[in-house]
This record gives structure tokens, C-alpha cells and sequence, in this order.
């Protein structure tokens, strides 16, 4: 049994260590979570993130979720497409600095000591296969290097060190978060292999209006019904390979720390670069918190 295990039902704190996983754009939903633990009257009294879930777990230590959520929300496809500045490095085809550039217009890079939080972000030392923590020091520089996709976004390079996404070696880092015995341990967990909610909504919508989409392709075939399964790409063949690896390392940790609460979102939410759907993301995550804490505490 994990020494952080409590019986939940008895428990009546509300104080949380809350942990953040990796996931690209489905890491937004983090920000729901965090908002509806707040709604709910919970004080999150330290953080620990990994990749996106260190991105949105240091701007909140910051205290700066509020302007970060707004600016993401407001992203469409071509605004997502300009962020992203592309190289011809053999490392990776993004460099990753135009985001994090953008960021800083509204939200100053600091000392993660300093923060309102306690904080730590989780990268990989890829070469010398080992995990780095940050819990102090630039927060730029420990996001950035949380954040950096294998083989999209080029390595952060400190002291040295070639770092990159913190999910390859821990993308739940439950071991790196500031716990005591009057806290819950709250886990989002957005690369979970379960059923995604949010399309079957939108696949109940498409059935419901088949018959006449179906009636119309006869004279617009633009809007002809198409089920044919698409082929992969070779960056959606990595990207999901990736996730995959993440859902089983994911599962390991959770069962080693049993954490008092997990949110599990399916990893089949959105795609990496899919920030133009950040307010639906958000929702969902709220959503999903909002029913954890109704159900299980």
C-alpha cells in the first residue's frame, strides 16, 4: 500500500496535492479540474506537473491561470499554426520558442521558489536516460523542457543536457509532489485508454442527421457521408505510439501510489496540436472533476 493512501471517505480535507499529466492540447482540460476544485471549495497547496500538465501547473503556481486560459481560448487553426515555428533541425520540426515567447507577453518569467505554489516540473535527460525535476530556477526554462515532444519539438538544451518531454520517462509524477497526511493526492490523468465522451456526442449528432446528409450528397457530393477509415500518418503513427507508451507507464504509477482521486480523461480527446478547441477541452475537464468529487469523496 502507497503511504500516501488514505481512506478518502473519512477524510474531510480540503487541501490538495494535485498532479498533472502529460498530453499535449488534452492538457487543457487540466485547467477545468483545477476550476471546478476551486469552485468546490478545495485549496490546491502544491503542484506537480509533467509536459502540458507542467505548463498549465506552472502558470497556475503563478498565479496566472486566469490570463493564460483566456489567451489559449482564443486561439483558432491559424493562430495554432503561426505559434508554431517550424525548422529543418533533424531533431525535431518545431523549435518551441514562438509559444513560450508569446507567453511571456503576459506572464513574466519568475523563479519557481517564488511562486504562490510549491511547484516541480518533470523533463527527461534523453542521453543519459534519467529523469530531471524542476523545483526551482527559471519556470520558463523548466516548462519548455518539460514540453519538448520527441522528434517535434527540438530538445531544451541546459547545461549542456539535451531534455526533452517529461512524459517518456514520467507522465504522472506523483513522487515529485509536496505531500502531507492532511492532503488529498488528486490525479488528472488526460492519456487514458477509455471510451471518448466528447465524440460520441458529436457521433450521436451526425447519426441523428444521416438520412438527409444522405438525401443531399445526391446533389452536393461535397457533403457526401465518408466512414472510410483514414490511414495514419507517419506523425499521427508516432504521436499515438507515444500516447500509448504513456497510458501503460501512467498505469504503473497510479497503481504504485493509489492516489486518493484520479480524473481520467480519454486520450482520444483531441489530438497533440488541437489548442483551438481549448474552451471545449476546459469544459470537459470541469465536467469530469465535478463528478469525481460528486461520486467519490
Amino acid at each position: 500500500m502507497s503511504i500516501f493512501h488514505r481512506d478518502v471517505q473519512n477524510s474531510m480535507s480540503k487541501s490538495v496535492a494535485l498532479v498533472l499529466s502529460s498530453g499535449g492540447a488534452r492538457g487543457v482540460a487540466h485547467i477545468g479540474v483545477i476550476e471546478a476544485l476551486e469552485e468546490e471549495g478545495y485549496t490546491i497547496t502544491s503542484i506537480a506537473g509533467s509536459s502540458m500538465g507542467a505548463v498549465v501547473g506552472g502558470v497556475y503556481a503563478a498565479g496566472q491561470l486566469a490570463e493564460y486560459k483566456e489567451w489559449i481560448c482564443n486561439l483558432d487553426k491559424l493562430d495554432v499554426f503561426k505559434l508554431l515555428d517550424f525548422t529543418l533541425s533533424t531533431q525535431g520540426f518545431v523549435r518551441g520558442e514562438r509559444v513560450f515567447n508569446e507567453m511571456k507577453k503576459f506572464i513574466q518569467d519568475r523563479d519557481i521558489e517564488q511562486l504562490n505554489v510549491p511547484f516541480a516540473a518533470v523533463a527527461t535527460d534523453i542521453v543519459n536516460k534519467r529523469e530531471v525535476v524542476f523545483n526551482k530556477g527559471s519556470l520558463y526554462q523548466a516548462l519548455r523542457a518539460s514540453a519538448a515532444i520527441p522528434s517535434v519539438l527540438k530538445p531544451s538544451i541546459i547545461d549542456g543536457v539535451e531534455l526533452v518531454d517529461g512524459g517518456v520517462i514520467n507522465p504522472i509524477p506523483i513522487n515529485h509532489v509536496n505531500m502531507s497526511k492532511d492532503n488529498l493526492l488528486v490525479v488528472s490523468d488526460v492519456n487514458s485508454d477509455i471510451p471518448n465522451e466528447m465524440i460520441y456526442v458529436k457521433k450521436e449528432v451526425k447519426n441523428r442527421f444521416r438520412p438527409l446528409l444522405e438525401k443531399w450528397s445526391n446533389v452536393f457530393p461535397s457533403l457526401a457521408v465518408n466512414d472510410k477509415p483514414k490511414r495514419l500518418s507517419i506523425f499521427e503513427l508516432f504521436a499515438r505510439s507515444v500516447d500509448l507508451m504513456q497510458d501503460r507507464i501512467s498505469n504503473y504509477i497510479i497503481d504504485a501510489y493509489r492516489p486518493d482521486l484520479v480524473i481520467r480523461m480519454s486520450r482520444d480527446i483531441c489530438s497533440t496540436f488541437e489548442f483551438y478547441r481549448s474552451a471545449e477541452l476546459i469544459e470537459h475537464g470541469k465536467k469530469k472533476m465535478k463528478e469525481a468529487l460528486q461520486n467519490e469523496l
